[in-house]
């Protein structure tokens, strides 16, 4: 693992390459495109199947949790790669918001309220979720519940993964952060154009929550973490769009030759390459100082997620496009990805946002 102060180390390990290999055969056998498809046309968009494989048969669900703490006590190397993974079959499970974001918001609280629900989190067994808009940026502002004689009052909007939570993590206007069961709260689906991440408006009316402790670090530490690793979800989308599309142009003729070997074609592929060998880069590097704990982990984050989020969605739109009439029906995947791309592009901050926070953490004075 990194140390504060030495060279990010952008390679993957043995052991992160084994632990690829293993999500990825288990993805294959429980993540067909097919399947994905059926889910997002049901009521029940989530696969409570794969996601029992992932925590409870893999251990996944806890990578971020220490061992003390019921967890494997990894680093967010091993998540990225998990994450990547996720991302290459969009998975329809809540891994980024209860695994990552959750979690790192209940590691910055203490006490054993908090320390029991980490338990509970990392055994999959228990989902939980922040109540704070996908949108919005680890910086930036977003809403709170009143809190009026110990109960907790107010409508929050645009959470993610609402509807699969146990656990719902509210910020109150009193500055604290509370555990609310999702059975004592109204839980409204929204129109999502992402179906494998669906949002949801969470209704509080006089409900009694368990305090865990500060909620502007928690939420500012959930945020951040699901910015940086969101890029290798972010990765792995952009990487399954080439190869798809490199291997559908190979196979496609027109005047019986591969498309593939036309040359505006090939020069538009060659853009895209390097595009997500940046995003790897980008991506691993925001991975490796949030396990380092690095004194540059704020910088690597905006710049991973001002890079990778136009990416995904330029690769979406590339082989949206050079899949030709194929790539336009709902049967095919890759309509999902770029829904993913899109909904992604603006989820824990928008490029632009990440860009204004980057000019102003290395102090860029406009012209």
């Amino acid at each position: 693992m990194t140390t504060q102060g030495t060279q990010p180390d952008l390679l993957y390990s043995e052991e992160e390459e084994a632990l690829r290999a293993a999500v990825r055969d288990l993805l294959a056998d429980h993540c067909d495109a097919g399947r994905v498809i059926a889910r997002t046309e049901s009521d029940a968009p989530y696969d409570p199947a794969l996601w029992k494989a992932l925590s409870d048969g893999m251990g996944l669900a806890g990578l971020l949790v220490p061992e003390e703490q019921g967890g494997q006590g990894a680093t967010h190397r091993e998540v990225a790669v998990v994450l990547e993974e996720l991302g290459r079959a969009v998975a329809p499970v809540p891994y980024l918001t209860s695994a990552v974001v959750a979690t790192e918001a209940l590691l910055a609280c203490m006490g054993e309220d908090a320390d029991a629900l980490l338990t509970e989190l990392a055994s999959g067994r228990t989902v939980g979720a922040l109540a704070v808009a996908l949108s919005a940026a680890p910086d930036g502002a977003h809403r709170t519940v009143r809190d009026e004689g110990g109960l907790l009052y107010g409508e929050l909007t645009g959470i993610a993964d609402a509807t699969a939570a146990h656990v719902l993590l509210v910020p109150a206007a009193d500055g604290g952060l509370y555990a609310v069961d999702t059975s004592a709260v109204t839980v409204t689906p929204q129109i999502s154009l992402d179906l494998t991440r669906p949002l949801a408006t969470v209704t509080l009316d006089g409900v009694r929550g368990r305090r865990l402790g500060d909620a502007g670090p928690a939420v500012r530490r959930g945020l951040r973490a699901g910015a940086g690793l969101l890029a290798s979800e972010q990765l792995g989308l952009a990487d399954w769009c080439l190869t798809e599309t490199v291997r559908h142009l190979k196979k496609r003729k027109q005047f019986n030759r591969p498309v593939g070997g036309f040359q505006a074609l090939k020069h538009r592929l060659a853009q895209l390459w390097l595009e997500v060998v940046n995003t790897r880069a980008a991506a691993r590097n925001a991975a490796d100082a949030l396990a380092a704990g690095s004194a540059d982990t704020d910088v690597a984050v905006a710049v991973a997620q001002a890079y990778a989020a136009p990416v995904a969605v330029h690769a979406a739109e590339e082989a949206l496009q050079l899949h030709g009439g194929i790539g336009m029906t709902w049967e095919h995947p890759v309509h999902l990805y770029l829904k993913r791309a899109k909904a992604d592009s603006i989820a824990y901050g928008t490029a632009g946002a990440h860009r204004e926070a980057l000019v102003r953490l290395v102090d860029l004075q406009a012209p």
